[in-house]
C-alpha cells in the first residue's frame, strides 16, 4: 500500500500521528484534519510538490507530523505589555542568538540538550534554548515523546511545557502553527576553542525522504548532497537550473569531537560549512535540506542519524584556507580541480542516505606515521553513508566529497522525468551507482588519475540506456521545441575517456540487490589483480572497512593497489560505500587538485623558500658515475676555436654501430659531417658583425591587417549598428560626432606593450577626427591602453565621468582577454586584481552611461556564456570558421593553425605528431616523486626539466669533454629542442633563429629556472648564442644590449633608446623564453616560436578554459602558399625529413626489422598507399627521419579527400572548430651537428602499457639519431629555390642540388610550419583522446572554474555545433558559480538581463583579434564622423562678369541695409546660382557673357553637382533619423510616451485667380495650438496669431516658417530644434493631400498644411502661391483680430519666410578676425533675428541671403554686403508689399526667377543679405524637381523625348499622364535651339518674354519686361529681338505695347494659351498678324488628352 512497514503500525508511530490529529483539531475552527490512518498509510504516495518553492527545512508539510494538510491559520499572542519583541531576544530582553553567546557558558541541566532555533525573521542566526532530551528524536529519528520541556537561556526561565508558549517567548512570530519539528534545527556543542557551534541537524522524521525524490531537486537547483552541512543560510529557497555553485574563499569544515557538555551522546557536527550552492536562473541563492535531516516518509530497511557524531579535529585536514565543499555536479576534470571550491574537506558531516551504521562511539583511528611509512596521503572518497569519525594522525588523510555529489547529482532526475507516464523513470540505485564505480576503476591505467566527468557520463550512459524506450516516448512530442541535436538528450555508443572494450553490467529488469552487490563488484575488480580492492561481505560498517585499509596501507599489502572500494550492505540496513584511493600517483594528483591556482603557487613558493627543495635539486645535480653537474660546469673549456668534440669523428663505437643500424644512409656522408662541425664552429658575434652578413628572407610582417580582420570588423560595426537601428533606443548613433575608447588588457606589462604596438601601428589614433592632439609618439598610444590592475580604477572613473560630460562622444570600453578575471568584486581580496572588472565594468554608472559601449573580445567565452549571462546571443561575433571555407572567401594569405590542428597532427599517423609527450621525462619525473612525495610536482618537475635542459647545453655545446655521456641524463626531446635552438642561427648569414618557449606557471620555480640556466649559458660560454628571457608578467621585456642590437638591425630601427617590449618584436631571435604566471595573460608569440614546452603546467586544473589557453600558445598563422598540391611529386615538400629531428620509436628494433630497407621505401608508401589519392591533413608536419618513418602500409593510410575536406562545420574555433587541414606541415629543417644515437639505458620506457596510451607519440620518445647534414652548398634555379628537398626521395638526393636549404635560412623555413608542443602525460592522454563522435574529450569539460553544470542529465556536446550552437549550449547548461560577476543577474529583477550595449567578440587564439576591433575602432570613429557630415552643395557662381564692380555701396562691416542706398544700387538680373546652369539666362545690358557660354546639360545624362563633406555644427538642421534626449519631445514621439494628439482644422479662403473658393486643412498638434486663434463657441479655426513689428523677444522668431516638401518624409530636414538653439518658432510643412499621413507619422509634432486636392499634381509653384496667398488673407484676419481687440492694425508682422527642405545650415561671415572674412557655422535664430531686426525691412518685399560656397569668399574681397538680384532656397516675404505680385501657381521650374522678375519690375525692394549664407544638403530623394513623364499607356516602358512633348491638335499622339504645364516648360527647355534658331548663342538678341520668364534652354538668352503700367524695365532702345514668347499675354498687353520692340527679320513668334480660341484671340487682339506670318502647320498643342486640358501655342516668323 505504499508504506514501508507493509501495513503494520508501529505503537509509537500511531500515538503520535493520533496526538498530532487530535491537537490539529483543538486547535483549528476551519480545517478538518485529515484522519490518522490516510497519514499512516497514504502520505507517503503524495507526489513531489513543483509549485517552484525550494523543498526544503521550511516547508510546513515537512514537519514531524508528516501531515501534508493545508497549513492552519494561526494568530500569535499579542505580547505582554512592555515586553520586549525584538528578534532574536525573548520578552525578558535577553539576547539569545548563538553568534552572541557562543562564549558564555551554560548551566545546561541533567537530561537537557542545547539545541538551535530557527527563526523566520533571522535567516543566519540561530537561537540557544535548552530541551529536555526525551522530547527529541534519537539518532534513528524515533522516539521523541510528544510535547515539549525546555528553558530560555537568555533569561533562564524554566519549564517551558508548550512549544507554543516557549515560540511566544523567544519571539519567533510565526505565522503558522509552531511546531517543534519545523523550528528545532540543530543540536548545538562546544568547539576545541570552547565555542558553542552549530552541530549536525535534529533528526526529525520526514525529512529523509527527500533522498529518494531528489530528483526533482537538480533543474530546481535544490542541493540534496549526502555529505554536506545542513545549516548554511538555511531560509533562502533555492530554485536553481541545477546551479550548484561554491564560493571561492570559505573557511574549512571541520568537524570536532562529541562534547559531553549536553550529557548525553550527542550528535555534534561540523562548526563552519560553506553554502551548498548558489543560485540557480532569477533566484536567491540557498541550501537545501541535508538529504538525511530526518526519517524518511517510506522508509528504507530502517535509518540512523548517527552519522553526526563524527568528527574531526580543526588541524585534521589538510586543506588550502579557500576551498570549500562541492555538492555540485562534478565540476572538476580531475576528481577536484583545483580551484574548484572541492577540497580536502569535511571528514563527516550529515550523510543522505538512511543506513543505520556504526554506532558513534565507533571512530576510525588513523595510524602515525603513515605517510612516512606508506609514503603517500591516502584520500578518501565519500559515497552513501555517512563517513565515521576519524581520529589521531588525521592530517595525513585527505577526504573528498566529490564523489558522493556525483552520486547525488546523478541520481537527481530533471524535473521533466518525475512524474513522466505510468512507469516513472528512476534514477539509478545505489548499488549500480557503486558498481559502476568499480567498473570505472577497473579500467583505469596505473598512472591515471580518476576524471569526475567521466563517471559522471558512465552513470548518465547507464541511466539512458535503462531508460530508453521512456526517454524516447518523452522526447517525441518535444523534438521541435528542443532542435533536436542541440538540445535533444543523446544515447552514446561509446563515452569519452570510456574504453570501448569495457561493457558496462547488462541492465536487467531485476534490480542490482544488495546482497549481490559485494561479488559482483568483487568479480569486476578481479580482472584488474591487485589494483582495485573490494572490501564488501567481511565488515560490517565503513569504520571496519577503513580501519583494515588503513592496517593493510601500513603494513604495505595494498602496494599495487590504487584503490580499495569498501562496500558495507548490511540485512535491512542501507548499503554504505566509500572509496580509499591508495595509489601514489593518484594520490599526489587528487590532493594537489585540491589546491586552487594561487593556493598551488603559494605551496610551491613555501617550498622553494623554506629549502625543503634543496635535497631534490642536489638529488637531480648528480649524474652518479658521470659526475656532478656543477663539477662538470666548472671544467668546462670555453675556447671557441676549440673544435668541437660532436663531430661525428667522436662517436663511440656502440653509437655508431647504432647509427649504422638505424641510418644506413647518413654512413656515407662522414666528410660532410666534419665539414659541417668545423664550419659552424665560429661564434655568433663574429658573424653577426660583417655588414654582409644580411637573410633576404627576413620580413615581418605582424603589423599587416588581414582581410578576414576587416571583415569581422565589418561584422562588429554591423552589430553596433543593429543595435543603434533597433527600437529600443539603447544606442543613438546619430547623436555622437567621435569615438574615444579604452582597451582594457591583464596585468601583464608584455600584453600591455603589445596592445599599445599593435594600436600605435593601426593608424586608428591618427585617422580619429576627434583628437584634441595629434598622437606624436607611441608613449601617446598608452593613454588608451590600461591594465586591469589597481591603477585602473582612476583610469576608469575619469572616463566615467568624461563620458557623463561629453554625451556627444561614444565611449567604448575593450575587455580583451575577457575571460581572465570574471570575479565577484567582493572576492578581490586573495588576488588585488580580481574582481576589478566587476566593480568598473559593471558598476551602475557604465552600465546605464547610454554612451558607453563595451565590447569583451576573448578567445574562451565559455565563462561569459551561462544562464545568467549579460551579452544578448545576438550581440555575439564569433570568428569566421575556417572549417567551412569562410575563410577562403577572404582571400587569406595565411592559413590558421590551433588546438584542434594540434590535435589533428596526432591523428595523422604518417609523420610525428606536432603534439607529443616525453616518455623519458616522464619516467625521471614519475620516480622523483615517489622518492620525495611532500614535495609539489611541479617543483620536482620543474627541477627534472631544467636539469635536463643544462644537461642538453653541456651535452651539444661540446664544451664539456667526454660530453657523450650526458646523453642518458637527458630526454630525447630535450636534447633536440636545444640541438635546434643552437645550430639554427649558424645557417643563416644574419644568426636567425627559433625561440623555444617554456612555460613553468610558478614565479618563484621560473625565477629558479631562469638562474640556473643562465648560469650553464655563462659557464659554456654560449652567452651570444642566444638568450635566455624572463617572462614575468609584472615585469618589463629585459634582454642582452648585443640582442637588442641585433634585432634593431633586423627591423632597422635607428632610434638609439629603442628597446623591444613585446615578444613580438623578438622575431628571429634565437632565445629560451620562460614564461610564468597563473595563466597566459594574452601574449603574442613571435612567428620563430618552435617549441612550445608545456611538460610542467598542471595536470590539475582541467576545465576547457585552461587548456585551451595553454595549448593557445603554440597556435600559429602559417602561410598558405606553402601548401602544397594534394599529390605531389618526388621533390616535394611532402616528403621533406627534418635533418635534425631527434626521433625515436621505443621499439625501434622491432619496427626496423619490420621494415629496414631503403629511406626510399617508407616514403614511397606514404605516397603509394591504399589512398595515394588523397591528401593526409597532416602529411608530413615534423617529419622525422624517413628511416623512423617505418609504417607499413596500412599504419600510414591518408584518409581521403571526402574525409579530410568535407567535415561537417565544427564546435569551435579552437577546440571544437578545427581550422582547415594544412596539406604541408613540416618542422623547420635546421642542420646540426652529426650526432650520435644514444638512448639511456636506465631510463628506457620499461612501462609494459605505454603503448596503450599513445602508440604514435611512444614511438618517437628516445633518441634515434641526428642526420649527418649536406654541407657543398648549391645555388639553385629559382624555381628550386623554393622548395626544400627531402633527403630521403632516392639516392639522388645525395647530390649538391639537394643541399639547396642550406642556403636559406632555418628562421624562414620555420616561418611556415607551426611549432612543436610538449605536454605532459596525464595531460597529452587526456587531450588526445575523443569520443566516438571524434570530439576531443576536454571540450566535455566543464568551461571554467567559475560556473557549474547546471545539471547532469545535459546532452553532449556535438562536433557539429556551430560556434552560435555552442553559446546556446553554454547558455542552457552552465550556471555562475557564488563568485562569478554574473551569479547575481538575475537578482535584479529586470525582465530583460541582457545588457544592450554589450558585445562579445570571440576567436581561436593569436588568430588576429586585436586587429580586428583595432579596426573595428577606425571603421566606427570614421562612420560617426560620416554619420556627423553631410554632402552641401559646394559650387561657384555663375555667369559672372569678368569686369568687377568699382562702387562699394555699404561699408564691408554693415549690420543692416539703407533703403535709399540699395534704390541706387543696379538689380542684377544675371543668375548665379549654379543649380540654374542650365536655364536660360536673364539679359542685363550690363552683363558681358564669356566666350565659353554655359555647358549644355543632357536631359538623359545625370551629371552629379559638385560638393564637398561638411561636418554638421551644433545648429544644423535634422531628418528624421536624428533623435537625441534634447529633441524626443520637439520631435513628438518617444517610446515612454504616446504620439501628439493633433487636430484637423479646415480653413476656407477665396482667390481671384484660382476662381473658387478654396478649403485648407491644418493638421495641428495639440502643444501647438497656441499659435492659432479660434472661434470661441464652436473652436474653429479663425486665424493663425502673428505678433506685432514692434514685439521682440530674444527667444523668439516672429516670421513664422513654411516649408513645402514632398516625396521626403524621411529625408527633409525639418528638425530646426538645434538649428534655433532653443528659440520657440512657428514651423508649418506643407505638403500634398496623398502625402498627408505619411509626414503626419514621421513628424507628429509639426504643424501641416495640407494643400487642396487639385494641387496633388502641381508643382512648387502652387505651393509658394498658396503660401503666399494664404498668409496674406492671414494677416488681413489678424489686423481685425487686432482691430476688434483695440490694437493699430498696421503693425501686425507682415513677414513669412520660405524655406527649402534642405537648407541645412547656416553661416555668418565674420569681419572682426585678422585673417579677414571668415565664415561660422551660426544658427538660423541669429540669422533671422538679424534680419528680423532691421530697421527699415518692411521697406523691403524679399530678403534673403546668399548661397554657400568654400570659394564664395575668395573672390571678391570687397564683395558688397547687401546685393539686389535673384533669390532663392531661402527668402524671407513681405507679404503685405507684394499682394500684388503673386507666384505663378502653374509653374514647375524657375517659378523663383519668374516671381523675383516680377517683383522688382513691380517697384519692390530685393536684398540679400551677403554676411550670411545657407549650406544646401544634397538630398537625392524626392523634391519639387523630380517629375516622371510617362505615357497614359502603364504597359509602353518606352521612355518619351522632348519632341513628343508636343503635338498637332487634334492629331492621334500617344498622349502623356503629366501635367500639361510642365510638357510645356520641358519642351519650351530642350527644343527652343528649334523654336528659337536666331536665339542660340546670341545673348545680343535676347528673346523678348513679355510679363513672365520661362526657360528656354541653356543656349538661349530671355529679355523680361513688364507690360504693367509704371513697371521698372531695363532700356530696350537699340535692342533687336531674335523672338517674342507672350504666356498667356492678359490686357496689359496690348498692340501698342509691342510696337515698342524692334525684332530680327526671321524672329520667331511663340503665342501659348490655354485653347486654340484664346490663341486666335490674342493673335487679332494684338494685331499680330500685321508682323509676324502663320502657318497652319505652326500651331501645336501639350500631348494631353482633352480631359487633362492641353495648352496649344502657336508659332510664326517676324516678316
Amino acid at each position: 500500500m505504499g508504506n514501508s512497514y507493509a501495513g503494520q503500525l508501529r505503537t509509537t508511530r500511531f500515538e503520535e500521528v493520533l496526538h498530532n490529529s487530535i491537537e490539529a483539531s483543538l486547535r483549528s475552527n476551519t480545517v478538518v484534519p485529515r484522519p490518522v490512518f490516510s497519514q499512516l498509510y497514504l502520505e507517503t504516495e503524495q507526489p513531489l510538490t513543483h509549485d517552484g518553492r525550494a523543498e526544503n527545512d521550511d516547508e510546513d508539510d515537512e514537519d514531524g507530523s508528516e501531515s501534508n494538510s493545508p497549513p492552519i491559520p494561526y494568530q500569535m499572542k499579542p505580547p505582554p505589555e512592555g515586553c520586549c519583541t525584538t528578534d532574536g531576544f525573548c520578552q525578558a530582553g535577553r539576547d539569545l542568538r548563538l553568534s552572541t553567546l557562543a562564549s558564555d557558558p551554560f548551566d545546561v541541566p541533567t537530561g537537557f540538550m542545547l539545541v538551535g532555533v530557527k527563526s523566520p525573521s533571522l535567516p543566519e542566526s540561530l537561537l540557544v534554548c535548552a530541551v529536555d532530551h526525551r522530547f527529541l528524536p534519537d539518532e534513528r529519528g524515533h522516539n521523541a515523546l510528544l510535547g515539549f520541556s525546555g528553558n530560555c537561556m537568555g533569561c533562564g526561565e524554566k519549564g517551558f511545557r508548550y512549544f507554543t508558549e516557549f515560540s511566544n517567548h523567544i519571539n519567533l512570530k510565526l505565522s503558522t502553527q509552531p511546531k517543534k519539528q519545523k523550528h528545532l534545527k540543530y543540536l548545538l556543542y562546544r568547539n576545541n576553542q570552547g565555542l558553542l557551534v552549530q552541530g549536525a541537524p535534529v533528526f526529525w522524521r520526514g525529512h529523509e525522504c527527500r533522498i529518494r525524490r531528489i530528483a526533482s531537486t537538480l533543474a530546481e537547483g535544490h542541493v540534496t548532497s549526502d555529505g554536506q552541512p545542513p545549516n548554511i543560510n538555511p531560509t533562502h529557497p533555492s530554485h536553481t537550473a541545477g546551479a550548484h555553485v561554491d564560493p571561492p574563499v570559505l573557511p574549512q569544515i571541520a568537524d570536532v569531537p562529541p562534547s559531553p557538555a549536553n550529557g548525553n551522546h550527542a550528535v555534534p557536527s561540523a562548526i563552519t560549512q560553506p553554502p551548498l550552492n548558489q543560485s540557480g536562473p532569477g533566484r536567491p541563492s540557498a541550501t537545501g535540506p541535508p538529504a538525511n535531516a530526518g526519517p524518511p516518509k517510506k522508509r528504507h530497511k530502517g535509518w540512523s542519524p548517527e552519522s553526526s557524531a563524527n568528527s574531526l579535529p580543526e588541524s585534521a585536514v589538510k586543506t588550502p584556507p579557500s576551498s570549500s565543499t562541492s555538492t555540485t555536479i562534478p565540476v572538476s576534470s580531475v576528481i577536484s580541480s583545483g580551484a574548484r571550491p572541492e577540497t580536502a574537506v569535511p571528514l563527516s558531516s550529515p550523510q543522505g542516505s538512511s543506513t543505520p551504521i556504526s554506532p558513534p562511539e565507533l571512530s576510525v583511528t588513523i595510524p602515525d606515521q603513515l605517510l612516512h611509512t606508506c609514503r603517500l596521503q591516502p584520500v578518501i572518497f565519500k559515497g552513501h553513508g555517512p563517513l565515521p569519525q576519524l581520529t589521531g594522525n588525521v592530517s595525513e588523510v585527505l577526504v573528498s566529497s566529490l564523489l558522493q555529489s556525483c552520486y547525488l547529482s546523478s541520481q537527481t532526475l530533471p524535473r521533466v522525468y518525475q512524474h513522466y507516464g505510468p512507469s516513472p523513470i528512476q534514477p539509478l540505485s545505489t548499488e549500480m551507482q557503486i558498481l559502476l564505480t568499480v567498473y570505472y576503476l577497473v579500467q583505469l591505467g596505473p598512472d591515471q588519475v580518476p576524471l569526475i566527468e567521466d563517471l559522471e557520463q558512465i552513470f548518465m550512459r547507464s541511466w539512458r540506456e535503462s531508460h530508453l524506450s521512456e526517454i524516447r516516448q518523452y522526447q517525441q512530442p518535444q523534438t521541435a521545441a528542443t532542435q533536436g541535436r542541440l538540445y535533444g538528450i543523446e544515447t552514446l555508443s561509446t563515452l569519452p575517456g570510456f574504453p570501448q572494450h569495457l561493457s558496462l553490467p547488462p541492465q536487467s529488469q531485476q534490480p542490482l540487490t544488495p546482497s549481490q552487490l559485494p561479488w559482483l563488484a568483487q568479480l569486476a575488480a578481479s580482472s584488474c589483480g591487485e589494483g582495485v580492492v573490494v572490501v564488501g561481505e567481511q565488515v560490517g560498517s565503513l569504520a571496519q572497512g577503513i580501519q583494515q585499509t588503513f592496517s593493510r596501507l601500513k603494513e604495505g599489502r595494498l602496494e599495487n593497489t590504487n584503490y580499495v572500494v569498501i562496500i558495507v550492505t548490511a540485512p535491512g540496513q542501507e548499503t554504505q560505500s566509500c572509496v580509499i584511493v591508495t595509489g601514489k600517483h593518484q594520490c599526489r594528483a587528487l590532493a594537489e587538485s585540491m589546491y586552487s591556482p594561487s593556493e598551488g603557487l603559494k605551496e610551491i613558493n613555501q617550498q622553494l623558500s623554506t629549502g625543503v627543495a634543496q635535497e631534490l635539486i642536489h638529488y637531480c645535480n648528480c649524474l652518479g658515475q658521470d659526475g656532478d653537474l656543477d663539477s662538470l660546469l666548472d671544467s668546462a673549456t670555453v675556447d671557441s676555436n676549440e673544435q668541437s668534440p660532436m663531430s661525428s669523428s667522436q662517436e663511440s663505437a656502440e653509437d655508431k654501430s647504432l647509427k649504422s643500424r638505424h641510418s644506413p644512409k647518413d654512413v656515407q656522408r662522414p666528410k660532410e659531417s666534419q665539414t659541417q662541425g668545423s664550419k659552424d664552429s665560429p661564434s655568433t658575434k663574429e658573424g653577426a658583425s660583417s655588414p654582409k652578413d644580411t637573410c633576404s628572407e627576413y620580413s615581418v610582417d605582424w603589423r599587416e591587417v588581414r582581410p578576414i580582420q576587416l571583415a569581422v570588423a565589418r561584422k562588429l560595426l554591423s552589430h553596433v549598428c543593429a543595435i543603434a537601428d533597433s527600437s529600443t533606443q539603447n544606442l543613438d548613433l546619430g547623436s555622437f560626432d567621435r569615438v574615444s575608447f579604452l582597451i582594457l588588457v591583464p596585468p601583464s606589462e608584455v600584453t600591455f606593450q603589445q596592445t599599445v604596438l599593435h594600436l600605435w601601428s593601426s593608424g586608428v589614433l591618427q585617422e580619429r577626427g576627434g583628437l584634441d592632439q595629434e598622437c606624436l609618439s607611441q608613449q601617446e598610444a598608452e593613454r588608451y591602453v590600461v591594465k586591469m590592475d589597481q591603477s585602473a580604477q582612476t583610469r576608469i572613473d575619469n572616463l566615467i565621468q568624461e563620458a557623463h560630460r561629453n554625451s556627444y562622444t561614444l565611449y567604448i570600453l575593450v575587455h580583451d582577454h575577457a575571460h581572465r578575471d570574471i570575479n565577484i568584486e567582493s572576492c578581490s581580496s586573495s588576488d588585488s586584481s580580481l574582481g576589478l572588472v566587476d566593480q568598473l565594468l559593471n558598476s551602475r554608472q557604465v552600465r546605464d552611461a547610454p554612451n558607453i559601449l563595451i565590447l569583451h573580445v576573448t578567445s574562451f567565452p565559455f565563462a561569459l556564456q551561462t544562464q545568467y549571462t549579460r551579452i544578448s546571443p545576438y550581440n555575439e561575433i564569433h570568428w569566421p570558421s575556417a572549417f567551412s571555407n569562410d575563410v577562403d572567401l577572404y582571400h587569406e594569405r595565411t592559413r590558421y593553425f590551433g588546438v584542434s590542428e594540434l590535435l589533428e597532427s596526432t591523428r595523422s599517423g604518417s609523420s610525428l605528431p606536432l603534439m607529443r609527450c616525453d616518455s623519458s621525462f616522464e619516467s625521471m619525473a614519475s620516480a622523483l616523486e615517489e622518492r620525495f612525495p611532500k614535495l609539489h610536482s611541479a617543483v620536482i618537475r620543474t627541477t627534472v626539466l631544467i636539469q635536463h635542459y643544462c644537461v642538453a647545453l653541456m651535452a651539444v655545446s661540446g664544451r664539456i669533454s667526454g660530453s657523450h655521456n650526458l646523453h642518458k641524463h637527458t630526454s630525447v626531446e630535450t636534447l633536440e629542442i636545444v640541438q635546434s635552438l643552437l645550430t639554427a642561427a649558424q645557417q643563416c648569414p644574419a644568426h636567425h633563429g627559433h625561440m623555444v618557449l617554456l612555460r613553468i606557471p610558478s614565479l618563484a620555480l621560473a625565477a629558479w629556472a631562469h638562474r640556473r640556466l643562465s648560469r650553464v649559458r655563462r659557464q659554456l660560454g654560449l652567452e651570444e648564442s642566444f638568450e635566455i628571457i624572463m617572462g614575468n608578467p609584472n615585469q618589463a621585456l629585459t634582454i642582452g644590449q648585443n640582442f637588442t642590437d641585433q634585432i634593431k638591425t633586423w627591423l632597422k630601427i635607428q632610434e638609439a633608446d629603442w628597446v623591444p617590449r613585446t615578444y613580438l618584436e623578438l622575431e628571429a631571435l634565437p632565445c629560451i623564453l620562460i614564461l610564468s604566471g597563473a595563466e597566459p595573460l594574452g601574449e603574442s608569440l613571435p612567428r620563430s616560436l618552435k617549441y612550445c614546452d608545456l611538460r610542467v603546467i598542471s595536470c590539475s586544473y582541467l576545465q576547457r578554459t585552461t587548456l585551451e589557453q595553454e595549448l593557445g600558445l603554440a597556435a600559429y598563422l602559417v602561410k598558405a602558399e606553402s601548401r602544397p598540391p594534394h599529390n605531389p611529386g618526388p621533390g616535394s615538400d611532402q616528403l621533406e625529413s627534418d635533418a635534425e629531428k631527434l626521433s625515436s620509436t621505443d621499439n625501434e628494433e622491432e619496427e626496423g626489422q619490420e621494415n629496414g630497407d631503403s629511406p626510399l621505401s617508407s616514403s614511397q608508401q606514404l605516397r603509394s598507399g591504399p589512398d595515394s589519392g588523397g591528401s593526409d591533413p597532416f602529411p608530413a608536419q615534423s617529419t622525422s627521419s624517413p628511416n623512423v618513418q617505418k609504417r607499413t602500409p596500412d599504419t600510414i593510410k591518408s584518409p581521403s579527400p571526402s574525409q579530410t575536406q568535407n567535415q561537417p562545420q565544427p564546435l569551435s574555433q579552437s577546440l571544437l572548430c578545427p581550422q582547415p587541414a594544412l596539406h604541408h606541415q613540416t618542422l623547420p629543417q635546421v642542420q646540426g651537428h652529426s650526432q650520435p644515437q644514444f638512448q639511456s639505458q636506465n631510463q628506457s620506457l620499461s612501462q609494459p602499457n605505454s603503448q596503450h596510451y599513445n602508440q604514435t607519440s611512444s614511438q618517437h620518445q628516445s633518441l634515434s639519431n641526428m642526420q649527418v647534414p649536406h654541407t657543398q652548398p648549391q645555388i639553385l634555379p629559382p624555381a628550386q629555390s623554393r622548395r626544400q628537398h627531402s633527403k630521403s626521395t632516392s639516392s639522388g638526393s645525395l647530390s649538391p642540388r639537394a643541399s639547396s636549404p642550406h642556403l636559406s635560412c632555418s628562421w624562414a623555413r620555420g616561418v611556415s610550419r607551426p611549432p612543436s608542443v610538449l605536454l605532459p602525460r596525464a595531460l597529452y592522454d587526456i587531450i588526445t583522446a575523443s569520443d566516438s563522435s571524434g570530439l576531443p574529450r576536454c571540450t566535455t569539460f566543464l568551461p571554467h572554474m567559475s560556473v557549474a553544470w547546471a545539471s547532469s542529465f545535459r546532452p553532449l556536446l556535438s562536433k557539429m555545433m556551430t560556434c552560435t550552437e555552442q553559446s546556446l549550449y553554454y547558455r542552457q547548461w552552465t550556471v555562475p558559480r557564488s563568485y562569478h560577476m554574473d551569479c547575481s543577474n538575475r537578482t535584479e529583477g529586470r525582465s530583460d538581463n541582457f545588457h544592450p550595449r554589450r558585445l562579445l567578440l570571440s576567436g581561436p587564439p593569436q588568430v588576429g583579434k586585436t586587429g580586428a576591433y583595432l579596426h573595428f575602432l577606425g571603421t566606427l570613429s570614421r562612420m560617426l564622423i560620416r554619420l556627423m557630415e553631410v554632402d552641401i552643395y559646394d559650387e561657384e557662381d555663375i555667369n559672372y562678369s569678368a569686369q568687377a564692380e568699382g562702387v562699394q555701396y555699404h561699408l564691408p562691416n554693415s549690420r543692416w541695409p539703407n533703403p535709399d542706398i540699395m534704390k541706387t544700387i543696379h538689380f542684377n538680373y544675371t543668375i548665379h546660382d549654379p543649380k540654374y546652369d542650365d536655364i536660360s539666362s536673364v539679359y542685363c545690358p550690363e552683363y558681358k557673357p564669356s566666350a565659353k557660354g554655359n555647358p549644355m546639360r543632357q536631359e538623359d545624362v545625370y551629371i552629379r553637382r559638385r560638393t564637398s563633406r561638411i561636418k554638421l555644427s551644433k545648429y544644423a538642421a535634422y531628418n528624421t533619423y536624428h533623435h537625441c534626449e534634447q529633441c524626443h519631445q520637439y520631435l513628438g514621439f518617444n517610446p515612454r510616451y504616446q504620439m501628439y494628439e493633433s487636430t484637423l482644422h479646415a480653413f476656407t479662403f477665396t482667390h481671384l485667380l484660382l476662381g473658387e473658393e478654396i478649403q485648407l486643412y491644418f493638421i495641428i498638434p495639440k502643444s501647438k495650438e497656441h499659435y492659432f486663434s479660434f472661434s470661441n463657441p464652436g473652436g474653429q479655426l479663425e486665424s493663425m496669431r502673428l505678433p506685432l513689428t514692434s514685439d521682440w523677444s530674444p527667444d523668439c522668431i516672429k516670421s513664422p516658417i513654411f516649408t513645402p516638401t514632398t516625396g521626403r518624409h524621411e529625408h527633409g530636414l525639418f528638425n530646426l530644434y538645434h538649428a534655433m538653439d532653443g528659440a520657440s518658432h512657428l514651423h508649418i510643412l506643407v505638403v500634398k493631400e496623398y502625402e498627408m499621413a505619411v509626414y503626419k507619422k514621421y513628424w507628429p509634432n509639426h504643424i501641416m498644411l495640407v494643400l487642396p486636392t487639385v494641387f496633388n499634381g502641381a508643382g512648387i509653384g502652387a505651393a509658394h502661391f498658396l503660401i503666399k496667398e494664404l498668409s496674406y488673407h492671414n494677416l488681413e484676419l489678424e489686423r481685425s483680430r487686432r482691430l476688434e481687440g483695440g490694437g493699430p492694425a498696421g503693425d501686425v508682422w507682415p513677414f513669412i519666410i520660405l524655406a527649402d527642405d534642405s537648407c541645412v545650415m547656416w553661416n555668418a561671415v565674420d569681419l572682426d578676425t585678422r585673417s579677414g572674412a571668415v565664415e561660422q557655422a551660426v544658427s538660423l535664430k541669429q540669422v533671422l533675428q538679424h534680419m528680423e531686426a532691421c530697421p527699415d525691412l518692411v521697406q523691403y518685399g524679399l530678403c534673403g541671403i546668399r548661397k554657400w560656397s568654400s570659394r564664395g569668399l575668395t573672390g571678391n574681397p570687397r564683395r558688397e554686403p547687401f546685393s539686389r538680384g535673384h533669390l532663392h532656397d531661402f527668402l524671407l516675404l513681405n507679404v503685405d508689399r507684394s499682394q500684388n505680385v503673386q507666384y505663378d501657381q502653374n509653374r514647375f521650374t524657375c517659378h523663383d526667377v519668374d516671381f523675383t522678375l516680377r517683383l522688382h519690375s513691380a517697384g519692390l525692394l530685393v536684398c540679400r543679405f551677403n554676411s550670411f549664407s545657407v549650406m544646401k544638403k544634397q538630398i537625392a530623394i524626392g523634391g519639387y524637381r523630380t517629375f516622371i513623364i510617362k505615357t497614359k499607356m502603364t504597359d509602353v516602358p518606352t521612355s518619351v523625348g522632348p519632341s513628343q512633348y508636343v503635338c498637332a491638335p487634334d492629331s492621334k499622339h500617344l498622349f502623356l499622364a503629366t501635367p500639361a504645364q510642365l510638357l510645356l516648360e520641358k519642351y519650351l527647355q530642350h527644343t527652343s535651339q528649334k523654336l528659337f534658331p536666331l536665339s542660340t548663342k546670341n545673348y545680343a538678341h535676347p528673346v523678348l518674354s513679355v510679363d513672365c520668364y520661362l526657360n528656354l534652354g541653356p543656349e538661349v538668352t530671355v529679355c523680361f519686361v513688364s507690360s504693367r503700367p509704371h513697371s521698372v524695365n531695363i532700356s530696350t532702345a537699340g535692342l533687336l529681338f531674335s523672338g517674342l514668347l507672350l504666356c498667356f499675354a492678359d490686357s496689359f498687353v496690348t498692340a501698342g505695347f509691342l510696337k515698342k520692340f524692334t525684332f530680327l527679320q526671321g524672329a520667331t513668334l511663340c503665342v501659348i494659351g490655354a485653347d486654340r480660341s484664346s490663341l486666335r484671340q490674342t493673335v487679332g487682339r494684338l494685331e499680330l498678324e500685321e508682323e509676324w506670318r502663320f502657318r497652319l502647320s505652326d500651331e501645336f498643342q501639350t500631348a494631353n488628352a482633352k480631359e487633362d486640358r492641353p495648352l496649344f501655342f502657336l508659332t510664326g516668323k517676324h516678316i
